[in-house]
């Protein structure tokens, strides 16, 4: 059981509560409670969650968390009051986190937060950690700006609630909690954050900048290198993307992760910028997605000017196959799918040899396309990919992300995960008739 004694410096607060006593209005405490009351009490879900924060939990580690917590150093000033914090206590040795939290539209607040550093660092606490429906690629890229930006040493992490949820749904899919009673638990929590009262919902919309940038490109303008509509776009963009990981983890029972360039990792900033230039320069959006075991990376491009979502992955061709025609029957056999509509191969060449495309259905029925104009050259990879033209519905905030979300699992489901890459085969061992017959061609030859 988690330790119900308050740290020495706090005044006031509560052990996070399973079931909260609190009024119906209260949406926001109670489905916070609930969730850090479940972080302590079930060992392998606290330790995924502390986990991408930098804190393993081994077998001593006593973890408690409280609610409404007020410290000595506010006592008779009026002003925010934190809605959590978490104490992990190994030994001697303490880690503590600041939990603030919002659920439904609510939004963070970059100055609340910057008060609750301020704090943190008054009284001994470790981190910040931050929960809302605002999307993150990663606990330690903060989806607020200012935020990231700020020169305060103690650092903020954020959980968006579907990562708890999702955190909550793969332990429970795996099977990675040993106790029955823990197990329950999980389910519990899993099904009341499911529900529509915990306030815990997806990226469902683009803003309405979305819109207005479509209108833009649609009319022949060019994005401005400055354009804040573009920025509030590549913002949401991340939300969306993020989202997306976080819908495959659940429907595949793994982690699936945006593959992000190494320089993109540690500076979210920096992402931002380049694709910004991406976007101005190309009027697209893209990302890389990473699910475990699969053939290649998922990519997703959104095509502003042909108002199109395109859905990929791109595969080495074999290379003990000799000919293009091989090549793309090893390929084809893969694809099991007899709904091809939209379905696309795009065909790498050797050199600067231009890649062709045919869809998938025209290459079933002759085959022989492929060598069309490449006679003397041998393919070396395939793209395959799902173009899905949507017009007006491209344009609108909510179809978007609608469509978005059904056309990347879909693909997945029907084509990508069907795909294995190509390997080389290991090599043999030759027969001893085979090294005579090799030595009797050596003589001959001499």
């Amino acid at each position: 059981m988690p330790n119900t004694d308050l740290p020495e410096n706090v005044v006031q607060g509560d052990q996070a509560r399973l079931f909260p006593v609190l009024a119906t209005t209260s949406k926001e405490g109670r489905t916070t409670a609930i969730v850090l009351s479940c972080l302590s009490l079930v060992r392998e879900f606290g330790a995924t969650l502390l986990g991408g924060v930098g804190q393993k939990l081994g077998t001593r580690a006593k973890v408690s968390t409280y609610t409404e917590v007020v410290f000595k150093s506010q006592t008779g000033k009026s002003g925010d009051r934190p809605d959590g914090l978490i104490v992990v206590k190994v030994g001697s040795r303490e880690w503590k986190a600041l939990v603030e939290a919002k659920v439904g539209n609510s939004d963070l607040d970059a100055d609340q937060i910057e008060r609750y550093r301020t704090l943190a660092k008054e009284n001994g606490i470790d981190c910040v950690i931050t929960i809302s429906n605002q999307f993150a690629t990663s606990p330690d890229a903060h989806p607020i700006e200012d935020v990231r930006k700020s020169r305060s040493k103690i650092p903020v992490y954020h959980w968006s609630w579907m990562h708890v949820l999702t955190t909550a749904d793969l332990l429970l899919n795996t099977e990675g909690i040993d106790d029955d009673d823990q197990t329950f638990l999980l389910h519990e929590l899993h099904r009341f954050l499911s529900h529509e009262s915990a306030g815990v919902k997806g990226f469902d919309k683009m803003p309405k900048a979305w819109t207005e940038l479509n209108r833009l490109v649609s009319s022949g303008g060019v994005i401005p290198a400055r354009s804040p509509e573009a920025k509030e776009v590549i913002y949401a963009w991340h939300q969306e993307t993020r989202d997306l990981t976080l819908i495959l983890s659940r429907m595949t029972e793994t982690i699936v992760l945006e593959k992000l360039p190494r320089k993109h990792q540690s500076d979210p900033a920096l992402r931002q910028k380049d694709e910004l230039t991406d976007l101005k320069d190309n009027c697209r959006l893209s990302v890389s997605l990473n699910v475990p075991d699969a053939a290649a990376n998922v990519d997703v491009t959104a095509d502003l000017m042909r108002r199109t979502v395109e859905v990929g992955m791109s595969l080495r061709a074999p290379d003990d196959k000799k000919t293009t025609k091989a090549r793309v029957n090893w390929l084809l056999r893969q694809i099991k799918t007899e709904d091809t509509t939209d379905l696309h191969v795009r065909l790498l060449w050797p050199g600067a040899s231009e890649p062709t495309q045919h869809l998938v259905s025209d290459l079933r029925e002759n085959v022989e396309l492929c060598n069309e104009g490449k006679e003397h050259l041998v393919a070396h990879g395939f793209h395959v990919f799902h173009s899905k033209r949507l017009g007006g519905r491209f344009t609108q905030q909510g179809n978007f992300i609608a469509d978005l979300e059904a056309i990347v699992p879909d693909f997945y489901g029907t084509v990508g995960s069907e795909l294995k890459a190509w390997q080389r085969p290991a090599p043999r061992i030759k027969h001893s008739d085979d090294l005579q017959e090799t030595g009797s061609a050596g003589e001959a030859a001499e």
